[in-house]
């Protein structure tokens, strides 16, 4: 930017310089005039020979370094100076001059060739000059924003730092409040655990007597099953009556068989059977009284009969009466029929806990409210850790020399072109999305600052973006101009899946410097 001001500098004092032409050869700055002193033979600028002054710009090259050839096109490297009167100095190739075509816009290069060129300095300067201005303008309003920013960043921080010393005092005091409510948690919660591990164990001991009760009348129902000729025992050949008892399940129980289940008694009593035989036989028997439901057939249907004559007549006589009839018969039948239970239903409802005394009840419900404020407690404890992080992480980062970027952080700024929406959202990441739908595309996350060691802050790096097919992560370079605005003003892909973004913010623009009215151009 001090360039810029410079440059307006030495445009705005040529007119109040005096126009005296310093005697130089032709091609030659002033500041190289030194080297050209008529007087005397020219040494090469590279020291490499010395030769007479007249063969300067005698259209043939003498010196290696093409030094002795400024103002023709006789050296293949030699430079031609263009005054350039009113606008900027510069250098062209010696090769261009007398090439026909107007290089210098004070038309010194083409003296010898025939072409005829307007002296368009004045104008160019003009122009320059207006641009100058108003980018001396865009930078001393950028400035004037750029100072307000560092205030307000200043502020900011101030701000963020007493706020991040208030969550660490506060995240102290319920770290405390946490600890005392896990022990108000943990006191409720240990009679409630010995209350209800007290109903359950009841509860199961009660389960286990019902299903010894339960065993004992199936086991009594089944010994009397068995005990055919009722004599108050049960022999090998009436337990052989029940083949779903066979052990090896080859549709025979074997009378040797049926003597290992009996251990190796020809009959037991009642007691014996429930004792040595039941345990062994309980979960195949089946109870006569519960037969196996078999699968129901499929109904065959009896197969047309042939109708006599005298049949026929008496059938369409009868139509008309059926049909109603079979309505309201059916209508019956279907009130009739029971519905048809599933066999994949349990036989038996699953007996269901009894509900908590009002004793334990009462633990139980004081136990879940001290849980409950310690949860609610403890999210409220996490809840602060996580904007402790979040403060600790936005002071943390590089805002620039006077936390002037520091306004950037959790914002976001698009740019719309033809195809795409691209999304640059500073110190975060740079995405690109189809202007008409899909997904995002993350073309690089916030990796640091990238600018050159004397302007470090003027160029942000994003990289490890979304993968390219078959190449690198996608990656971006942002760079950052003084402007007024802070906006995304262009986008492009250079080289394959890198991307460079041009942002213009008032943060990068530096204090005007003083204009040098001593400044003129060269004569």
């Amino acid at each position: 930017m001090a360039g810029v001001y410079l440059t307006l500098s030495l445009l705005l004092s040529c007119s109040l310089a005096v126009a005296v032409e310093i005697q130089r050869p032709r091609g030659v700055s002033l500041s190289n005039r030194h080297f050209y002193d008529q007087s005397k033979p020219f040494t090469c600028l590279d020291g490499s020979r010395t030769i007479p002054f007249d063969r300067v710009n005698d259209d043939y090259c003498d010196c290696k370094d093409s030094s002795d050839e400024p103002g023709t096109s006789a050296c293949p490297r030699g430079n031609f100076h263009c005054t350039n009167a009113g606008h900027r100095p510069q250098y062209i190739p010696s090769s261009r001059v007398n090439d026909g075509i107007c290089d210098c816009c004070d038309a010194t290069d083409e003296y010898n060739s025939g072409s005829v060129c307007e002296n368009t300095c004045k104008e160019l300067g003009r122009k320059e000059k207006e641009i100058l201005q108003q980018r001396a303008a865009v930078a001393q309003q950028g400035f004037l924003v750029k100072q307000q920013l560092i205030d307000e960043a200043k502020k900011g921080q101030e701000e963020k730092r007493r706020k991040l010393a208030e969550l660490q005092e506060s995240k102290d005091g319920k770290e405390d409040e946490l600890e005392a409510l896990r022990t108000v948690k943990e006191a409720a919660e240990a009679p409630e655990k010995e209350a209800k591990d007290q109903h359950h164990k009841v509860w199961e001991e009660q389960k286990a007597a019902l299903q010894l009760e339960k065993d004992k009348a199936r086991m009594a129902l089944a010994f009397l099953e068995l005990d055919d000729n009722a004599d108050g025992l049960v022999s090998v050949e009436e337990l052989q009556t029940h083949l779903e008892l066979d052990p090896d399940s080859d549709g025979t129980l074997t009378e040797p068989e049926a003597q290992t289940m009996l251990g190796e008694a020809p009959q037991v009593d009642q007691t014996a059977f429930q004792d040595i035989v039941w345990a062994s036989i309980k979960d195949k028997y089946q109870s006569e009284t519960e037969p196996e439901t078999p699968p129901q057939p499929e109904t065959p249907q009896d197969p047309p009969r042939e109708r006599l004559p005298e049949e026929e007549g008496e059938e369409e006589e009868d139509d008309e009466e059926e049909d109603v009839e079979d309505e309201d018969i059916d209508a019956e039948e279907d009130d009739k029929i029971p519905p048809v239970v599933s066999q994949t239903e349990k036989p038996e409802k699953e007996e269901e806990m009894p509900p908590y005394d009002a004793e334990t009840q009462a633990l139980i419900d004081a136990a879940q409210k001290s849980r409950d404020t310690f949860d609610e407690a403890e999210k409220g404890l996490r809840d602060l850790e996580e904007q402790i992080r979040s403060l600790e992480k936005e002071i943390s980062f590089d805002f620039g020399p006077s936390a002037e970027f520091s306004y950037l952080y959790s914002q976001c700024y698009e740019l719309t072109t033809g195809e795409y929406v691209y999304r640059l959202c500073p110190f975060s990441r740079v995405t690109q999305k189809q202007k008409f739908g899909g997904s995002e595309t993350n073309l690089g996350t916030w990796g640091s600052w990238a600018g050159p060691e004397d302007d470090k802050y003027s160029v942000m790096k994003y990289e490890q973006g979304t993968g390219c097919w078959q190449g690198p992560n996608r990656s971006t370079t942002v760079k950052l101009s003084c402007g007024t605005e802070t906006a995304v003003v262009s986008t492009s892909e250079p080289s394959r899946c890198e991307y460079q973004v041009e942002f213009t913010t008032p943060a990068v623009c530096q204090e005007p410097k003083d204009q040098d009215p001593g400044s003129h151009d060269e004569l």
